[in-house]
């Protein structure tokens, strides 16, 4: 199973992610087929960048995004 999901970055109590298609079973931080995006919530308003093509062909291919991931989803306008 393919899912949508944030790795984290950035240091202590200062988070950013990325927005990657990875396998479920690998961890959080850990290997990636795809890095599709942004997220920064320590900005105000928090900050997101999404390839949108790229989002649109893995929810076709059925990757199933979290669902912090599906509302940055909502908020670029990229549905299924």
């Amino acid at each position: 199973m393919v899912k949508i999901r944030l790795k984290r970055m950035g240091k202590k109590k200062a988070p950013r992610y990325r927005i990657v298609v990875a396998d479920a079973r690998s961890p959080r931080d850990g290997r990636f087929i795809e890095e599709i995006g942004l997220y920064d919530p320590t900005q105000e308003p928090s900050l997101y960048k999404v390839d949108e093509e790229a989002a649109k062909k893995w929810l076709n291919s059925g990757a199933v995004p979290t669902a912090t991931v599906g509302k940055i989803f909502k908020l670029a306008g990229i549905s299924k």
